[in-house]
């Protein structure tokens, strides 16, 4: 990726809302080659959506569950098409991946109101995938407690990767 389209790049990351005007402006070049190498940037994949990060707590949600487990059966074209059907009844569910490490093949991150709600959905869970799942375990982590690092992907501009 050419220089200029990484900074580019990275400064929409930091601030997604910024004008293309702006954008030219930091960057050096004109307005309408900003236009230009965003579009690019989404027609190629490396832009997928252009979406913000709310304060979850103030949409109402406590509870964020990072959820891993561990399947029976190998994966598969059909579990994974069943994965996603699955996932995509949930919109609460913001992340679901194959993974690897701690006896662990799967993970999911989910936002909940409550423990009530989290529970239902955990529940729920293993009662839809009883014939798949051989272990799931969540971490809950508190949307009201102590937040070290707030989620954005602005840390990432910072850092140049080649």
């Amino acid at each position: 990726m050419k220089d200029t389209k990484r900074k580019l790049l990275f400064e929409l990351m930091k601030d997604s809302k910024k004008s293309d005007r702006q954008l030219a402006k930091i960057l050096g070049v004109s307005q309408a080659t900003v236009s230009r190498m965003r579009t690019r940037l989404v027609a190629n994949g490396m832009i997928k959506e252009f979406t913000i990060i709310p304060d979850f707590e103030k949409l109402g949600y406590e509870l964020m569950a990072i959820t891993a487990g561990r399947f029976k059966i190998p994966s598969s074209p059909e579990r994974i098409a069943r994965g996603r059907k699955w996932a995509a009844r949930f919109p609460n569910v913001i992340f679901v991946s194959r993974t690897q490490g701690m006896g662990k093949n799967a993970m999911l991150i989910s936002l909940h109101k409550d423990y009530t709600d989290y529970n239902e959905f955990f529940q729920n869970t293993v009662s839809e995938w009883a014939d798949a799942i051989e272990n799931l375990e969540s971490m809950l982590i508190s949307l009201k407690g102590v937040i070290v690092k707030p989620l954005s992907f602005s840390y990432l501009a910072g850092q140049h990767i080649t």
